[in-house]
């Protein structure tokens, strides 16, 4: 234990102390300022945005619908604060702040994921689709594909996704990777969300 306390700043171990009320809790935030090599910064964005809380309610949802992902991959719900967008925005302007803060982006949704493009284009049939994000996560090996809603979960969006990810498997992951992966990110979710998965 003494060797992993001083892989980090004394300043983390201070903000983890600090901000947090458990044992698990602290051990979760100083695991991931060690393995994800956070700064000061980053970690106390992450204590600030209850990145704990979050990954262990999603957990709980993921290890439900998926089978073989990390347990700690994703996060219900994520924030992204640092987009300032104004009420009454569109799906286009979300997609325009994701991308303009794409750093800031990939550090709330996790560390391996490289960013691929957005607006990608699939090409099925003699149609073109357009993709809103889509990135390789490195750990994975796989694909992953964010699609973003600005309102609250309908059934309908999970058709979507799915289409858009057999078109990925289909015509643009390679024979070494691994099946492509969807995030819907919506405004909101109920029990609806438990019936559509």
């Amino acid at each position: 234990m003494s060797t992993v306390l001083t892989q980090i700043q004394w300043s983390s171990h201070l903000h983890i102390l600090s901000k947090t009320k458990t044992a698990e809790e602290s051990l979760f935030y100083l695991l991931q300022a060690i393995t994800q090599k956070l700064s000061v910064r980053e970690l106390e964005r992450q204590l600030n945005t209850a990145t704990f809380e979050r990954t262990m309610l999603s957990n709980q949802l993921i290890s439900s619908t998926t089978s073989g992902l990390p347990k700690d991959l994703f996060r219900d719900p994520y924030m992204f604060e640092f987009l300032d967008l104004p009420d009454g925005h569109t799906e286009k302007d979300l997609e325009k702040a994701i991308t303009l803060n794409l750093q800031r982006f990939i550090l709330e949704v996790g560390k391996g994921f490289t960013y691929m493009g957005n607006q990608y284009r699939l090409q099925v049939g003699n149609k073109d689709y357009y993709t809103d994000l889509l990135f390789y996560h490195r750990d994975l090996q796989c694909l992953v594909l964010f699609e973003l809603k600005i309102e609250d979960f309908e059934p309908e969006f999970l058709g979507k996704l799915n289409f858009y990810l057999e078109a990925l498997d289909r015509d643009v992951k390679r024979p070494h990777e691994k099946p492509s992966i969807g995030v819907l990110l919506c405004k909101g979710k109920d029990e609806v969300v438990e019936y559509a998965l």
